[in-house]
């Protein structure tokens, strides 16, 4: 399995190996012994599977301290737009977004450290979406971010009359308003 850095510490990009042939295609989507080689322990607690159609961007959202979780995410069927904001004080990427192309194509994975606010917005007409965890949602641990915040500016690659978000995701704060207790650590950004 292939780690890709991004330029944000501690988040990573994974691309496995995949086998294919006229039968169709394997790949082994986790290993914790390769996780663990590039410094990640993690222990996965919770697994998560969205199911959404085109439009539907769900997002920003995370867990606040000490219920904050690592994400390990990928697209199972279809394609999203995945994107993630550090909310880490003291990183050197607080406050900056990162984006990326999930699809069943190209099989990416993305690793989410804790002390990111995490969303995607689906590109195709249906996409299956696909998470580990590694700490169990907490619903008052709950903290979202605004998807159209205009210090993040971030291009969903969607017209904005088509973007569809839930009733609690219209209630998200701004960057600059929303809770964050995150504290980044140098030495083990993971």
């Amino acid at each position: 399995m292939a780690f890709t850095e991004t330029g944000f510490p501690g988040l990573l990009v994974f691309n496995p190996k995949v086998f294919r042939d006229d039968r169709g295609y394997f790949f082994e989507s986790f290993n914790s012994k390769n996780f663990e080689e590039q410094g990640i322990k993690r222990d996965f607690v919770q697994d998560n599977q969205a199911y959404s159609s085109y439009g539907i961007l769900r997002g920003l959202h995370y867990q606040l301290d000490p219920y904050a979780q690592a994400k390990l995410v990928r697209v199972i069927q279809g394609e999203v737009l995945d994107v993630v904001v550090d909310l880490r004080v003291g990183s050197p990427t607080f406050g900056k977004q990162f984006s990326i192309i999930l699809s069943e194509e190209n099989n990416k994975q993305l690793y989410v450290p804790r002390g990111f606010a995490h969303g995607y917005a689906v590109l195709s007409s249906t996409a299956l979406f696909f998470y580990k965890c590694d700490n169990f949602y907490n619903k008052n641990a709950e903290g979202g971010i605004s998807y159209n915040d205009s210090s993040l500016n971030i291009d969903w690659m969607i017209p904005s009359e088509k973007i569809i978000l839930s009733e609690k995701d219209k209630l998200n704060k701004s960057f600059e308003e929303a809770t964050k207790n995150f504290v980044f650590n140098p030495e083990n950004p993971f």
